[in-house]
């Protein structure tokens, strides 16, 4: 495993299993197996309803808590002061742990103070609830604003990120500010495996069209979230730490950006 380093010191794995739509046995069994593999950080969020299994996962596996980064988000409707109060411990309970390593604001909500949302985060933090805070699927402009209240409180900025979506400005101001960013979505919800370019790359370089963007994601020290559920797949999403991308992967990749949002709900602030 690589890591890149946090404000706080902490390392945070640039691997780590999404759990987005991943629930009940199947979750129980993805998060085990990954653990098992030599995965060491899983991606959660409240809105996924999955904490529970989760939690059940990561306690079959046996592993100490310690050897672990577990993220988890807050739904944008819970971002009042009190909401989140008693949401970081309502997450520590279902996950049954007694801290999580990150805790995210999920979306922005400019029907809440962004002031008042960060107060709180900043408290659970002092109160060793959650080591690190930090923000999903944030603008520049939120992150101005964030910095505005601390600007040494968010760590990570969550967004969707992949060759056809290369947020190479959001990249960064992320990291001269030292946020780390992290890619959901890095393989574009399979779009990557259709795209010409990575596929002729792949059969080039006799690597997958996954090893392929996972790699130049995190050697651009992105922390990449690809959600697996099957041995085989997290097995080849693991494989990335003993060979180098070729330079003409890299440069290749580079010029794929088409600014294809694929998750763009309507109550989104990219506009911001």
């Amino acid at each position: 495993m690589q890591y890149v380093e946090l404000k706080s010191g902490d390392r945070m794995p640039l691997l780590g299993l999404g759990t987005w739509q991943l629930r009940d046995q199947e979750c129980i069994d993805s998060v085990n197996t990954a653990i098992e593999i030599g995965y060491n950080h899983i991606d959660t969020a409240d809105g996924y309803d999955n904490h529970q299994a989760v939690g059940r996962g990561i306690k079959e596996s046996g592993v100490d808590r310690e050897e672990l980064f577990i993220t988890s988000k807050i739904k944008p409707e819970n971002l009042h002061y009190d909401d989140i109060k008693e949401d970081a411990q309502r997450f520590l309970d279902e996950l049954e742990i007694e801290y999580l390593d990150l805790l995210l604001i999920h979306w922005p909500n400019k029907d809440i103070p962004l002031e008042e949302s960060l107060k709180a985060l900043k408290e659970v933090k002092e109160e060793r609830l959650a080591k690190n805070i930090g923000v999903s699927n944030f603008t520049i402009n939120h992150l101005k604003d964030a910095a505005d209240f601390d600007p040494n409180l968010v760590a990570v900025n969550q967004v969707e990120f992949h060759p056809s979506l290369y947020q190479k400005e959001l990249l960064d101001f992320c990291q001269e500010n030292g946020i780390v960013l992290t890619a959901y979505s890095p393989l574009a919800r399979g779009e990557v495996f259709e795209n010409k370019v990575i596929k002729d790359l792949a059969n080039k370089y006799d690597k997958s069209e996954s090893k392929l963007v996972l790699k130049w994601l995190i050697d651009k020290n992105i922390v990449a979230i690809p959600k697996a559920s099957s041995r085989e797949h997290l097995e080849a999403n693991f494989d990335l730490f003993d060979w180098e991308l070729p330079a003409e992967a890299r440069e290749k990749i580079d010029q794929l950006n088409e600014d294809n949002r694929i998750i763009d709900p309507d109550w989104g602030e990219f506009d911001y």
